[in-house]
């Protein structure tokens, strides 16, 4: 029962994070109005369905939600990882799809608390997935 009870945690915690992620990108788009990159639509792309299948998952008590979960979190972690790399200079290359006339991901309003906007959605996919692959360590047996 213990262990039930941790693997839904993690499963509720990976769905707040996704939810929260969702939201606040939400907002700094039609709120703050500033357009996101390329680079951060893909990850949009992976982190929106996340907020809905893990929620739906946690409602119908899936057991094999994590799985979809970690699977689509560490698609957006791989792109996300990608647009970091660029960002700092680790990836020999400029942000072409930040510095192609629209959104630029190095424009000091793109940080939170001093934290670029990729690095932020790495961190966040990471929890997800980790949280996620937690959540598939239940025993398939039992209630």
């Amino acid at each position: 029962m213990g262990n039930r009870v941790g693997t839904d945690l993690a499963l509720a915690l990976a769905w707040l994070v996704a939810l929260v992620s969702s939201l606040a990108v939400l907002f700094v788009g039609e709120v703050l109005g500033q357009a996101p990159c390329v680079l951060c639509w893909f990850q949009r792309a992976f982190m929106f369905p996340l907020a809905i299948i893990l929620g739906a998952g946690l409602w119908w008590r899936d057991r094999t939600v994590g799985r979809y979960g970690a699977l689509l979190a560490l698609g957006g972690g791989a792109i996300a990882l990608w647009h970091v790399g660029l960002y700092f200079g680790l990836v020999p290359a400029r942000i072409e799809p930040c510095a192609a006339g629209g959104p630029s991901c190095t424009d000091d309003n793109q940080l939170v608390l001093g934290v670029p906007l990729p690095l932020l959605s790495l961190v966040a996919f990471g929890v997800i997935a980790a949280l996620c692959t937690v959540h598939t360590r239940r025993p398939n047996h039992g209630p």
